[in-house]
């Protein structure tokens, strides 16, 4: 299937098209005639399955329908009449400034031949240029909970005449602590909307949250996390703790592409990250405790190459979107196999074939197994000398 059979207008299909892209991937294949229809929807995917576009462009394609039905009914009435300015008819909230920017990237990719406008708003900066944008009147919100929230009690935003509504990364959501935030979201909303969901898990209460804010929904499930590694070739040194700085130093220097090593800790981010410098490798570490700045400012880094080695926690990584990162190293296991399989998941994408380089302790084994037995394939052993 094409994105022109998907029936998609033809100023978003125009720049799909410039952007070099054919064919749809399974979750927009499947999700973008669910939302085209107008349905609300439950989307279960993980990051780098294409997600934002099976939300973004029906929504560009719903706000242009209505801007064109509007136009015509505005010139069919009186010359002259004052030009109300633009509310804001669909919200995206996202748990992350990070995912928020990307997410932003992607409605002005799509978007660039409609005419449509968007703010992205986002704590951890000063609020003038948002407020400025949102003054001026934006069609397509993207905003992060905490953000959200104080703009709506400022009365920069209200979301009475939101018609479509985007809780992207549910599950990370409740693992940031937002759902309370969403939940004082919710009644602000019109009952008459279109809601699509979308989270990669399913725990029990972002199962009772969907029940709570989706209508009669079509789920829409994609790549079940047994097959999320097929493109990653996986390996795990069984290393003890104190070796493992050694051994990241004596690959990386052997290895000259980008790398992205998860810590499961912000200490344990900055720790690595300082000894990887000390090493001559140039490195940064990214983390919920940098400013908005830092953050960015690394992130343009590690994309332009200026930066190799990304140091990252879970969370901050959600941000980090690059199509060829060709390795991953875990060089702490995390507590949930199934948040391992989102970090290799950063790699081998789009059809590249990836990397995921494993340290493991002794005290770490056992979850070595439980992600040998969630995703059903073994992971290669791999031994070394320092």
């Amino acid at each position: 299937m094409t994105f022109r059979e998907l029936e998609i207008a033809e100023p978003i299909l125009k720049a799909i098209c410039e952007k070099g892209y054919e064919k749809p991937t399974p979750i927009q294949e499947k999700g973008i005639p669910v939302a085209l229809r107008g349905g609300d929807m439950l989307g279960i995917a993980q990051t780098g399955t294409g997600k934002t576009a099976t939300f973004a462009i029906p929504i560009l394609q719903h706000l242009l329908v209505e801007r064109s039905t509007e136009s015509r009914s505005e010139a069919r009435g009186s010359k002259g009449r004052f030009v109300k300015k633009r509310a804001v008819k669909a919200l995206i909230l996202t748990p992350t400034r990070e995912l928020a920017i990307q997410i932003g990237e992607s409605i002005t990719d799509y978007g660039k031949h409609t005419g449509i406008k968007q703010a992205i708003i986002f704590g951890g900066v000063k609020q003038g240029v948002q407020t400025d944008q949102l003054q001026a009147g934006v069609d397509i919100l993207v905003a992060t909970p905490g953000r959200l929230l104080d703009l709506i009690r400022q009365g920069y935003v209200n979301l009475s005449s939101i018609t479509h509504f985007v809780l992207d990364e549910a599950d990370r959501m409740l693992d940031m602590g937002f759902i309370a935030d969403i939940r004082r979201l919710l009644p602000m909303l019109p009952v008459k909307r279109q809601t699509l969901f979308f989270s990669a898990t399913m725990p029990k209460d972002i199962v009772n949250l969907s029940k709570s804010i989706l209508s009669n929904p079509t789920r829409v499930e994609v790549t079940p996390v047994s097959s999320a590694v097929d493109t990653v070739e996986q390996c795990v040194y069984f290393v003890e703790k104190p070796e493992k700085k050694k051994l990241l130093v004596s690959l990386l220097k052997q290895e000259k592409k980008s790398v992205l090593v998860f810590s499961r800790t912000k200490h344990g981010a900055d720790n690595i990250s300082r000894l990887l410098k000390k090493s001559g490798i140039k490195s940064e570490a990214i983390h919920g405790d940098k400013s908005q700045g830092q953050r960015q400012r690394a992130l343009s880094n590690f994309k332009a190459g200026t930066t190799r080695v990304m140091v990252a926690t879970d969370i901050a990584a959600r941000g980090i979107d690059i199509q060829e990162l060709e390795i991953v190293i875990n060089y702490d296991l995390p507590d949930v196999a199934e948040t391992y399989v989102h970090r290799i998941g950063r790699t081998g994408r789009a059809g590249h074939l990836g990397t995921a380089v494993t340290f493991c302790s002794e005290e770490e084994q056992p979850k070595i197994r439980e992600i040998q037995g969630l995703t059903g394939k073994k992971i290669n052993r791999l031994s070394f000398q320092i």
